[in-house]
C-alpha cells in the first residue's frame, strides 16, 4: 500500500477527516540513510564482484596455460549471461519479494566469488564464472526496482544517483584492488579479498535496507511473464529508454576499451600504471550520477536527460586529440556525462514503468549490457580499420542517436505514474 489511513479519535467519520500519509522514504531522515549505505554498498560490490577479474586476465593465461582470447571468457562470459538472466530477475522478485531476492543475491555472488579463487582448473572457473552471471542478476534490476517503489519522488533522483555511484566506486575498486592485492600476493587471494568484501556489503543490506512497504506479491507464471513484457513496448517512452541504455553503455564501453592501445602506443608510450591512474576519473560518475539525478527531479528529466550527451560527445572529440591533458579532460567529460546519463534514463524507466516496474528495469539493464556486449565489441573492428579516429567516429555516432533519442523524449506525454 502506497499510503496509510489515519482515524481520527473524536468521533468524525474517517471519510471526512481521514489523512493520508505518505509511507516512501525521503531524504534526510535515518531511513533514507540507511537504505543508501545498503544500496550503495550493494552496488559496489556487486560491480567489485563482477569486474576484479578485468586486470587479472594475464594470471589467468599464466596460470592456467590459456591465451588472451580464452582469459577474456572470465568477464565476457559472466556479462552474457547477466543481461539474459536479468530478464527473469524482476518476476522472480514479484514473487519471492525485493529485499529477499537482493540479499540472496548478493550473499550467493559473493560465496561463488570465493569459491571461485579455489578452483583446480579452467573450466571450473569458468562455470563459477558462469553461475555467477545467474547470481548477480538478482541485485541490479530489482535494487532499480526497490529505489522506484520505496523512495519518495522528490528523493528519487539522488537515491538511484547514490546507487549507481556505488556502481562507479565497485567497477573501479574492484580492479584496483584485486589487481593491488595480486601484485603482493597471488590471483587466488586477490579474488577471495573480493568475495570477503561482498560478504561485508551481504550484511549491512541484511541490517540497514528497510523491508518493502510499497510491494505487492505476484506469482510468476510464463504467460504472464510474456504479457508483462510485451506491455513494455506499447509504452510511447520506455522502448526508447531501453535504447538509451543500449546507447549509453556503448559509447562508453567503446572508448575506455580502445584507449589504452592508444596511450600504449607512441606517440604518448605510457606505462600501464599510468594508463591505470587516468581511469581514477571514474570517480567523477560517483558525483556524475548523484547531481544529476538530482537535478533532474527538480528540473525534469526530459529536460536534462539531453545535456548529458551533449557533455559525452564533447568529451569524445576531446579524445581525438593529441594533447594527452585533452585525452584525459575528454575521458572525464565522458564519464561524467554517461553516469548522469545512465541516473536520469533509469530512474525514468522506474517512474514511467505504472504496472511492470521489475520488467522494466530488467529489460533496461538486459539492454544497457548488451550495449556494452554488441557495440563494445563492434569498437574493436572500428580500431582494426580506423584506427583511434574510427573509434572516436564510431562512438560520436552511437552518442549521437542517444541524443537524437532524447529529443524526441522532450515532446514525450508523462505517464500515469510520472515522466
Amino acid at each position: 500500500m502506497a499510503h496509510s489511513l489515519e482515524v481520527p479519535v473524536d468521533g468524525s467519520s474517517p471519510a471526512a477527516s481521514a489523512v493520508i500519509v505518505d509511507r516512501r522514504i525521503r531524504h534526510g531522515t535515518p531511513a533514507f540513510r540507511r537504505t543508501n549505505l545498503a544500496l550503495f554498498s550493494s552496488g559496489f560490490a556487486t560491480f567489485g564482484l563482477l569486474y576484479c577479474v578485468q586486470p587479472l586476465m594475464p594470471a589467468f593465461s599464466h596460470g592456467f596455460g590459456v591465451d588472451a582470447a580464452s582469459s577474456s571468457l572470465s568477464l565476457s562470459l559472466t556479462t552474457g549471461v547477466l543481461a539474459v538472466a536479468m530478464l527473469f530477475a524482476g518476476a522472480i522478485s514479484d514473487a519471492f519479494g525485493r529485499k529477499p531476492i537482493m540479499l540472496a543475491s548478493l550473499l550467493g555472488s559473493s560465496i561463488l566469488v570465493l569459491l571461485s579463487a579455489m578452483a583446480p582448473t579452467w573450466g571450473s572457473f569458468l562455470v563459477i564464472r558462469a553461475l555467477l552471471g545467474i547470481t548477480l542478476a538478482g541485485l541490479p534490476a530489482v535494487a532499480m526496482t526497490y529505489v522506484s517503489e520505496e523512495i519518495h519522488g522528490d528523493s528519487l533522483g539522488f537515491a538511484m544517483g547514490l546507487y549507481i555511484g556505488g556502481n562507479a566506486i565497485g567497477g573501479m575498486g574492484g580492479r584496483l584492488i584485486s589487481g593491488f592485492a595480486a601484485d603482493h600476493s597471488s590471483w587466488r587471494v586477490a579474488v577471495a579479498v573480493i568475495g570477503v568484501l561482498g560478504l561485508l556489503a551481504s550484511y549491512l543490506v541484511f541490517r540497514g535496507l528497510p523491508a518493502s512497504v510499497h510491494f505487492e506479491k505476484r506469482r510468476a507464471h510464463p504467460r504472464a511473464l510474456l504479457a508483462s513484457f510485451g506491455s513494455l513496448w506499447r509504452d510511447k517512452g520506455l522502448p526508447w529508454l531501453f535504447a538509451e541504455g543500449f546507447l549509453l553503455m556503448g559509447a562508453f564501453v567503446t572508448i575506455y576499451n580502445y584507449v589504452s592501445y592508444r596511450l600504449l602506443a607512441p606517440p604518448f608510450s605510457l606505462s600501464q600504471s599510468h594508463v591505470g591512474a587516468i581511469f581514477m576519473v571514474y570517480l567523477i560518475g560517483v558525483g556524475s550520477s548523484a547531481w544529476m539525478g538530482s537535478l533532474a527531479g527538480k528540473l525534469g528529466r526530459r529536460h536534462v536527460l539531453w545535456t548529458t550527451f551533449v557533455i559525452m560527445l564533447a568529451g569524445v572529440a576531446l579524445t581525438a586529440s593529441s594533447s594527452l591533458w585533452a585525452i584525459v579532460a575528454g575521458i572525464a567529460m565522458l564519464t561524467f556525462g554517461f553516469f548522469g546519463g545512465h541516473s536520469i534514463a533509469s530512474s525514468w524507466v522506474g517512474r514511467r514503468a505504472v504496472y511492470a516496474k521489475a520488467h522494466a528495469s530488467s529489460f533496461y539493464l538486459f539492454s544497457y549490457y548488451m550495449g556494452s556486449s554488441i557495440a563494445g565489441s563492434l569498437g574493436g573492428l572500428a580500431w582494426t580499420h580506423g584506427g583511434w579516429n574510427g573509434v572516436a567516429a564510431y562512438a560520436a555516432l552511437l552518442v549521437l542517436g542517444g541524443l537524437a533519442i532524447a529529443l524526441k523524449l522532450r515532446t514525450l506525454t508523462p505517464s500515469a505514474s510520472a515522466s
